[in-house]
C-alpha cells in the first residue's frame, strides 16, 4: 500500500468518526437495464443482459432478447396480462433470479409436460436448447414420472440423464400423492450437467394393472422447490407445462472482449462491478458480480451502490447505534465503548477506553496536530498497523466462517465420537495447500469431474499428493463430503486409496489423497491410453485386487462398508499398475447385524444393480453386481453403456445385458477382447465369464459374495503359474517378473484422476 492510499484511508476513517452516528444518505435505486430500455414485462423485471426490443443495444444478443406478449389464456374476459418469452427458445419466462457470485445465473421458465396415451393431451418433449447459452439446471430440477408399474427415462445427446420406476399398491384411501415412496409416482435426480437436448420415454409395455389413473401416463422435468411447495403430481395432470430452472452462462471466448476484467475483489474502487472468467462446465465461462455489501446490475458495468444495512431493520443490539459503511456497517455501544464492524461475512470488534465524546475530542486533536511532520508519520504508522490488524482479524473470521460452513462442526463431532481415525486425518491449512499446488495452477490439474477439480501437489516434506477442490459449496452434499473422510479414515488396505487429510478453512472444502500416477482402469479398457495396453495377466491381477478390497470392506473392516459406486472409472492404477479403489463419497458403513440399507438410489448407469434400483435397498450383493460389470469390461474391452444404431435410430445398449445374451447364445468368444483371446486359455476365459454371469444375476441372493469371487479369481491365477513356467522352461528362458506388473506388495506413490 503506497503513502497516498494510506493517507486517503486515514482521512476516510477520520471523516467517518467525526460524522459517527449520522444517518447516511440512501442512494437512488440502482438501474437494472440500459438507458431508455424497458425494465419490466407485466410484473417481471428484465435486467440486462436480457432486454426487450426493438433496440438491439437493450439486450446482449439475440439469445437474451425478450418478447413481451399479451397472454389471453386468463379466465377473465376483461383482463389480459403481459407475459415475457425468451424469443430464441420460445419459452415463457417466469422469473430471472438475482445475480450471485456462484458462477452460474438462472432463470425460471415454463416447460411442457410429456403425456403418453392421455386423451386430449399432446405428447411434447422438453425444448431443445442446443447452441444456446442456456442448459437445464442439474441441481435445481428433478425428474418426475406418473403412472403404475412403469419405468420412465430421460436421455440427452450424451446418453442417459435420469430414470425412475414406480409401482401401485392397493390403497383403500387412494392416496398416491407421495413420489418419494414410488407409489403411483416416482422421481429421479439428474446425473449429468450436459442438459440441452432432452427426450422423455415411457415404454409402451408398461403395465396399467390397478392403475387408478387409467392408461394416461406422463413425465416432466420440474423445479424441485416449486414442486415441493405448491402441488401434488395429480394437480399437474391438468396443466400443460411446469416451471423449470435454466442455468445461463457467457462463454469468455464469445463475450470476454465486451466486458472489462479486473484481477480480484480487492480493487481500490470497491464500487466497481467485477467480471472474471471461471473454468466450469468443461469450458471457460464468465460471470460479473458486485462486491460484497454492494448491489446493482454488474453486467451494466456501472458502479454498484452500497446497501444501507441500517435502514429499515435493526442490525444492532438494543441501545447500540448503527452506522452504514461502504460495503458493510458498524454497531457502537455507548455503554462499554464496544464497536463491531461488519463487512459481508467478516466481523471485527474492539473496545474503546473512552466515551464517544472523548473519542471525538482525541480525533480532532489528532487532526490539529497533522501540521507537524512527527505527528503525520506517527499517524501513518498507526493507520498502517490498524489496517494490518483489521485485515488479519478479517482473515481469521473468514476462515472460521468457512470452517463452519464446510462441515467442520460435523467433522469435529465425528472426531469426538471416535468414528474417525485421528492418526490418519490431518487438518491442513490453506497456505500449505496453496503452496503445494502453486496456488492451484491450471498446469497442476490432473482431472475434472462432476464434483470438482483434482490438482497435483507437493508438500513441504516432498510427498506428492492429490488435492480435490470442490466446485462450489452445496450444503446438501456436506454430509457426503464428511462421510468420505469418515469412511476412508477407517480403511487400511493397500488396494484402497488412502486419505491424508482435508482443509475446511477455504471457500470450498479440500480433500488430500495419496497420489496415484497411472490413471483410471476405464482409460486403459477403452483405449484412451494407447501407448500401453493391459495384458490378460494384469487384468486378472487387477480384478483379484479389486475383489479382495471389496471383500475386506464387506467383511474384514472394523465395520462393514458398502461402496455403492464401483466402476472402472473409480479404480485407479499406481506406478506398478496395482489397483486402488477410490471415491467413497456415497459409501456407507453399517452395523454388523444389518443386512441392507434403504436409501435414495445412488450410482452410475450401466453399473447399477437392478434389484437395488427397484427396491431402494442396497446390500453387499449390489456391490457384487457392479463388480460383475467391471469384470465384463476387463473381458470385452467395451463400455458399460454404448450407443448402437438400428435402422437409423440410436439406442443405448447395456453391456451387462449384451454379455448375458451372448453367453446364452454361445457367442462368448465373439465378444471377448482380442488380446484376452490371444493371451488367455479358453478354460480361463470361460471360468471368469461364468463368474461374471453369476455376479450379474438379477436375484441378489443367487450372486456370490466378494470373498467367494476373490477365491475363484485367485484360483485362476494359481492355475496359470505352472503353464507359464512350462512355456518358459521349454524355451530355455528363466522367468523374470516384469517391473511394470510385478512387485505388487511394494509401497508406491498413488495416483489421481477425475474420479477422485
Amino acid at each position: 500500500m503506497n503513502i497516498i492510499s494510506i493517507i486517503l484511508l486515514l482521512w476516510r476513517i477520520i471523516i467517518l468518526s467525526c460524522c459517527y452516528g449520522a444517518a447516511t444518505t440512501s442512494a437512488a435505486s440502482a438501474p437494472i437495464a440500459k438507458p431508455n430500455c424497458t425494465t419490466h414485462c407485466g410484473d417481471i423485471a428484465i435486467p440486462y443482459p436480457f432486454g426487450i426490443g426493438p433496440h438491439k443495444d437493450c439486450y446482449l444478443d439475440e439469445w437474451f432478447q425478450i418478447d413481451c406478449r399479451h397472454d389471453n389464456s386468463t379466465t377473465s374476459a376483461n383482463y389480459s396480462r403481459q407475459a415475457p418469452f425468451l424469443k430464441s427458445v420460445n419459452l415463457e419466462l417466469l422469473s430471472i433470479f438475482p445475480f450471485n457470485d456462484y458462477g452460474v445465473q438462472s432463470v425460471q421458465v415454463k416447460n411442457p409436460i410429456t403425456f403418453f396415451s392421455c386423451e386430449g393431451k399432446e405428447t411434447r418433449q422438453p425444448q431443445n436448447l442446443t447452441g444456446s447459452p442456456f442448459i437445464y439446471s442439474r441441481t435445481d430440477n428433478i425428474f418426475i414420472a406418473v403412472g403404475c408399474d412403469l419405468f420412465a427415462r430421460m436421455r440427452s445427446d450424451h446418453g442417459p440423464v435420469a430414470g425412475c420406476g414406480s409401482i401401485c399398491q392397493n390403497n383403500a384411501d387412494g392416496d398416491y400423492d407421495n413420489c418419494n415412496e414410488g407409489n403411483g409416482c416416482c422421481q429421479g435426480t439428474l446425473l449429468t450437467y450436459e442438459l440441452t437436448n432432452l427426450s422423455i420415454e415411457i415404454p409402451s409395455n408398461s403395465s396399467t394393472k390397478s392403475d387408478p389413473m387409467g392408461d394416461c401416463k406422463y413425465a416432466f422435468l420440474v423445479d424441485h422447490n416449486w414442486f415441493a411447495n405448491n402441488l401434488t403430481f395429480r394437480d399437474v395432470k391438468d396443466m400443460d407445462s411446469v416451471p423449470v430452472v435454466l442455468d445461463w452462462m457467457l462463454n469468455v471466448h464469445d463475450y470476454g472482449e465486451r466486458f472489462r476484467e479486473k484481477p480480484d475483489l480487492t480493487d481500490a474502487n470497491q464500487s466497481t462491478s467485477l467480471c472474471t472468467s471461471n473454468n466450469d462446465y468443461n469450458g471457460t465461462i464468465m460471470i460479473c458480480v458486485c462486491p460484497p455489501g454492494m448491489e446493482g446490475n454488474p453486467y451494466l458495468l456501472q458502479p454498484c451502490q452500497d446497501i444501507d444495512e441500517c435502514k429499515g431493520s435493526s442490525k444492532c443490539e438494543v441501545g447500540d447505534v448503527c452506522e452504514n459503511l461502504d460495503g458493510g456497517y458498524s454497531c457502537y455501544s455507548n455503554l462499554n465503548g464496544r464497536r463491531c464492524t461488519h463487512f459481508a461475512s467478516d466481523l471485527a470488534c474492539h473496545f474503546r477506553t473512552t466515551s464517544g465524546r472523548a473519542s471525538k475530542t482525541v480525533i480532532l486533536a489528532i487532526i490539529s496536530g497533522l501540521g507537524s511532520s512527527v505527528g503525520v508519520w506517527l499517524l501513518l504508522i498507526g493507520a498502517w498497523l490498524v489496517h494490518k490488524i483489521v485485515k488479519i482479524k478479517k482473515t481469521i473470521a473468514r476462515k472460521k466462517m468457512f470452517f463452519k460452513r464446510n462441515g467442520g462442526l460435523l467433522l469435529e463431532q465425528q472426531l469426538s465420537s471416535g468414528e474417525v481415525n485421528v492418526d490418519k486425518i490431518k487438518l491442513f491449512n490453506s497456505k500449505e495447500l496453496e503452496k503445494a499446488t502453486n496456488n492451484f495452477s491450471i498446469d497442476r490439474i490432473l482431472g475434472q469431474g462432476g464434483q470438482g477439480t483434482v490438482y497435483k501437489g507437493m508438500l513441504a516434506d516432498g510427498r506428492i499428493v492429490a488435492v480435490k477442490k470442490s466446485k462450489m459449496v452445496d450444503t446438501s452434499k456436506l454430509s457426503d463430503f464428511i462421510n468420505e473422510i469418515v469412511i476412508l479414515s477407517q480403511i487400511n488396505h493397500r488396494n484402497v486409496v488412502q486419505i491424508m487429510g482435508c482443509c475446511l478453512e477455504t471457500e470450498v472444502p479440500l480433500l488430500v489423497y495419496e497420489f496415484i500416477p497411472n490413471g483410471t482402469l476405464s482409460q486403459y479398457i477403452q483405449g484412451q491410453i494407447e501407448e500401453f495396453t493391459l495384458t490378460w495377466e494384469m487384468r486378472l491381477q487387477i480384478a483379484t485386487e479389486v475383489a479382495g478390497a471389496l471383500s475386506y470392506l464387506h467383511g474384514a473392516a472394523s465395520v462393514p462398508i458398502y461402496h455403492r459406486d464401483i466402476k472402472s472409472a473409480n479404480i485407479l492404477l499406481d506406478r506398478k499398475y496395482r489397483a486402488k479403489i477410490a471415491d467413497f463419497g456415497t459409501s456407507r458403513s453399517i452395523s454388523i447385524d444389518q443386512t441392507h440399507l434403504t436409501t435414495c438410489v445412488h450410482g452410475t448407469f450401466g453399473y447399477l444393480d437392478p434389484e437395488y434400483f427397484q427396491s431402494s435397498q442396497f446390500t453387499e450383493k449390489s456391490d457384487v453386481y457392479s463388480f460383475g460389470v467391471v469384470l465384463v469390461e476387463l473381458l470385452t474391452g467395451q463400455k458399460p453403456i454404448s450407443a448402437v444404431t438400428w435402422s437409423q435410430e440410436k439406442e443405448y445398449r447395456s453391456l451387462a445385458t449384451y454379455f448375458i445374451n451372448s453367453m446364452q447364445e454361445d457367442r462368448l468368444f465373439n465378444i471377448v477382447d482380442a488380446r484376452v483371446l490371444k493371451e488367455g486359455s479358453e478354460t480361463e476365459i470361460q471360468v471368469v465369464a461364468n463368474l461374471a454371469r453369476r455376479c450379474l444375476n438379477l436375484n441378489g441372493r443367487n450372486r456370490p459374495t466378494m470373498r467367494e469371487v476373490t477365491s475363484e479369481l485367485e484360483a485362476v491365477q494359481m492355475s496359470r503359474k505352472p503353464s507359464i513356467s512350462a512355456e518358459q522352461n521349454s524355451e530355455g528362458v528363466d522367468f523374470v517378473e516384469d517391473d511394470a506388473v510385478g512387485h505388487w506388495d511394494v509401497e508406491s506413490l498413488s495416483e489421481v484422476s477425475a474420479s477422485y
